[in-house]
């Protein structure tokens, strides 16, 4: 591979925003990305998938280079330079790579594998919590979080179906196959930008993880009902529960967090899902206006993300003991209130994109053992394993209420 100095030295600026002031990868590239128009898909591919790398790898990169965070412009490079070892590239001619001692780095990798704190590229603490609560599972499991993901898009059914979409995807030069999970799947057989496509501007597809398509269908939505996704966040699966109701019926997003229920309002009319409507949760009387009142609740609860590191994996140098702690008792509280929104007879699932059962059956099991939960039985309870499918890992729990 030949390097070229204004990619490499984007994927070094990346690197810092991200390392050193702890800004989000996906954000941070997409501004790397604007950066230079002359850049073509080749080159943008080269400056992503580089930066996810080392980001993904940062702990087993950073023991062979010998440096530690935050790091200088210099680090950065042997930061690179072992990258680009590892991945068995020459390294350019260039003053910054003088003198890297590859045979050393090589040997160092071998050395380092036998420890899986290094070989997964995880933190210790989060390693010792992985084995506690998953003991000889978690081995397999962190491996596979540490693969790359593949982008899956769901037809929107509003506006589409799986067949039309695949073959606008094929006029474009995009080849697909079909997922036997998920009904409205299209599995992309080469990464691609599928964003700038005019049939995305006109709604005919979101990307959606298969393990997340799986959350919505869970609930058993009907056309007509009123259902609320509690923490809709961007609105991902409130788009496909519009699409399971056929536009029939009302959908209430409810967040904390204004800023994504604006861009679940924009997605919503891309999508052509009239039937949703936003809601700010600014006080507790916003949940409590809509206790007893739903026929489907769904609650996608905040989590610590651990099923969907290879979609972010700078998410695992962000999180802290502490931080799991205080999660936990955040999914505790919202799941004891927001189920107060169900009806009599009606339906919630609780779930997260997580593999710990601390944040998923073992959560569910106290709150059926409580006050808040005594109306409510369980139906069905999924753990989706990313060793065991290959896409993200996920947890989700269907309760129904009494009469």
């Amino acid at each position: 591979m030949r390097f070229h100095r204004n990619l490499v030295f984007a994927t070094l600026d990346s690197l810092k925003l991200i390392f050193n002031e702890q800004k989000q990868a996906d954000k941070v590239l997409k501004q790397t990305l604007k950066r230079d128009k002359r850049w073509g898909a080749r080159d943008r591919g080269f400056i992503a998938e580089t930066t996810y790398d080392i980001v993904r790898w940062q702990r087993l990169y950073a023991k062979a280079a010998d440096v530690k965070g935050p790091y200088s412009r210099e680090d950065l490079f042997r930061l690179f330079a072992v990258w680009a070892v590892h991945k068995g590239h020459t390294l350019p001619n260039w003053p910054q790579f003088e003198g890297t001692p590859v045979r050393r780095i090589r040997g160092k990798f071998d050395e380092l594998k036998s420890q899986r704190v290094y070989r997964e590229s995880i933190p210790d603490w989060l390693d010792a919590m992985g084995l506690e609560q998953l003991g000889g599972k978690w081995e397999k499991e962190i491996h596979a979080l540490n693969e790359q993901a593949e982008v899956v898009l769901r037809a929107n059914t509003l506006k589409t179906n799986k067949t039309k979409l695949k073959d606008a995807l094929e006029d474009a030069e995009i080849h697909t196959k079909s997922s036997k999970v998920c009904p409205d799947a299209l599995i992309l057989e080469e990464r691609t930008n599928v964003f700038s496509l005019p049939i995305f501007k006109e709604g005919w597809f979101e990307v959606q993880d298969i393990s997340s398509q799986q959350v919505a269908p869970l609930l058993d939505v009907k056309p007509g009902m009123r259902v609320v996704d509690a923490c809709a966040g961007a609105g991902g699966k409130t788009l496909h529960l519009a699409a399971l109701m056929e536009n029939k019926g009302q959908i209430i997003a409810t967040d904390i967090y204004d800023f994504k229920l604006a861009e679940c309002k924009r997605r919503a009319k891309r999508a052509g899902a009239h039937n949703v409507e936003t809601r700010f949760i600014d006080s507790p009387k916003v949940i409590k206006k809509l206790y007893g009142t739903a026929d489907r609740v769904l609650i996608d609860a905040p989590c610590s993300g651990l099923g969907v590191l290879r979609r972010n994996p700078d998410s695992k140098w962000k999180l802290s003991p502490q931080f799991m702690e205080e999660i936990q008792e955040l999914q505790a509280d919202i799941l004891a209130r927001y189920s107060r929104m169900v009806k009599d007879g009606g339906k919630l699932v609780y779930a997260t994109c997580s593999i710990l059962p601390a944040e998923n059956g073992l959560q569910v099991e106290k709150f059926l053992a409580s006050e808040a939960g005594a109306a409510f039985k369980k139906e069905e309870e999924r753990t989706l394993w990313p060793s065991e499918t290959g896409y993200d890992g996920f947890y989700m729990c269907l309760l129904t209420k009494s009469n």
